[in-house]
């Protein structure tokens, strides 16, 4: 019951402060609670909603986990195309999950880690961040770019799994069940064909540094990341049930899957010419010896079994991702001017001189967003204060505000480049 010391003036029956000593005092049928314990409460019910309902989705049991189709038409809701690349990842997260499930016997299932290639822009990232937003279990996107050798300038590489944990709240029970992207995989690709001479500490280095993380052991993981320091306390991380997907652009691995092939990428041939449509498909064709000949050591090639590719994003793709995805870029313009009051039309023309330019720059999938924001500028800059209730996006608008911006210096940088 509240305490008063007269009747006029109420305390909370949680801190004991009077009202005269916060913002507002709410009083209820047995005693009260002031503004800052009611948000202190909310604050820790959600934390602790939030851990239960994690604990239960991380502890996937067979009955409860989707299917690999089920898991592929999730995506399918939010990646347009790559149907080979979907039906891979949904096949071995489904496998990994139920690897976690297995009972103890005498079958020692491994752990099936993934390796994609494909051009940038073609939804590497996308994929891996919808399937955990799908499971609900922690993840974290890391860069490979960033790590050396243990002793060097740079990070470490047990500082990859610092996200996980910071995405899990340090809860290392959930992100020894997590799922961890390593982007940029093709940046610590070997230097040269030949082991160096000299230590190579931000590629070959870092790949046998990799080796034990991708496999699965016990590493010390410094909790703010970074270099690791004699007095800083470490937590020790089991990797042995956590999911790496490795990606990466391997920017002129199709030169090695043709000669594997027999075939030309550029130049004349009488019998082995391939045609335009033909070399864009080389990546289908990637096999685990391109890697090494691209600079993979083979111990990593061998903990990365699941290797899948992701086709580059013709027309159709890209008009696609424009509009049919759940948070395509034209819906969430229309969202966004619909919080303001104003109905945007976009026209189809608009749709189609975006793709193109996209596909003229050479910008895949991320450039659709920064063309649309360039055409968009004016008019969300506008829309606040503008009194007409729709507005129709036409392909003469758009034009002019691309011939405004900095696009056209881009296409002439592009083509220089090219001669």
């Amino acid at each position: 019951m509240a305490k008063k010391r007269d009747q006029n003036t109420l305390y909370c029956s949680f801190c004991g402060r009077s009202e005269r000593e916060v913002e507002l005092m709410l009083p209820g049928m047995n005693g009260c609670i002031c503004n800052d314990c009611a948000e202190r409460a909310v604050e820790l019910s959600h934390e602790y909603l939030n851990k239960i309902s994690q604990s239960q989705l991380t502890d996937l049991d067979l009955e409860s986990l989707p299917k690999p189709e089920e898991i592929k038409a999730y995506l399918d809701q939010y990646v347009i195309g790559q149907e080979t690349a979907k039906r891979y990842l949904s096949v071995a997260v489904y496998n990994h999950y139920k690897r976690l499930n297995q009972k103890s016997d005498d079958i020692d299932i491994e752990k099936s880690n993934i390796i994609i290639v494909g051009p940038t822009g073609t939804g590497k990232t996308l994929l891996a961040k919808t399937i955990a937003r799908m499971l609900k279990v922690p993840f974290a996107i890391v860069d490979a770019t960033v790590l050396t050798e243990a002793g060097y300038v740079g990070e470490d590489i047990e500082s990859l799994l610092t996200r996980l944990l910071a995405a899990c709240d340090y809860n290392v029970a959930e992100a020894e069940r997590g799922i961890v992207f390593i982007d940029e995989i093709d940046k610590i690709a070997r230097k040269g064909d030949n082991p160096s001479i000299t230590r190579d500490v931000s590629g070959e280095g870092v790949q046998q540094g990799l080796l034990k993380l991708l496999e699965g052991s016990v590493v010390n993981v410094p909790p703010q990341g970074g270099r690791k320091h004699p007095e800083q306390k470490m937590i020790a991380v089991d990797t042995k049930n956590i999911l790496f997907i490795c990606g990466g652009a391997f920017e002129g691995i199709e030169r090695k899957i043709a000669q594997r092939l027999n075939t030309h990428v550029v130049g004349y041939g009488a019998g082995n010419h391939v045609s335009k449509s033909d070399r864009d498909k080389l990546l289908h064709f990637v096999a685990p010896q391109d890697l090494r000949s691209y600079g993979l050591i083979p111990e990593i090639i061998g903990r990365l079994p699941i290797l899948t590719n992701l086709e580059p994003l013709d027309r159709d793709a890209l008009l696609r991702i424009l509009t049919e995805p759940r948070n395509a870029i034209v819906r969430q313009y229309k969202k966004l001017l619909d919080m303001d009051g104003v109905e945007l039309v976009v026209e189809d023309d608009v749709l189609g001189f975006i793709v193109d330019k996209s596909i003229e720059y050479k910008l895949g999938a991320r450039g659709l967003r920064s063309l649309f924001e360039t055409i968009m500028i004016d008019v969300m800059y506008e829309a606040p204060t503008m009194k007409k209730k729709r507005y129709v996006l036409t392909r003469e608008f758009a034009e002019r505000q691309l011939s405004k911006s900095h696009f056209e210096l881009l296409s002439a940088t592009h083509s220089t480049s090219q001669q």
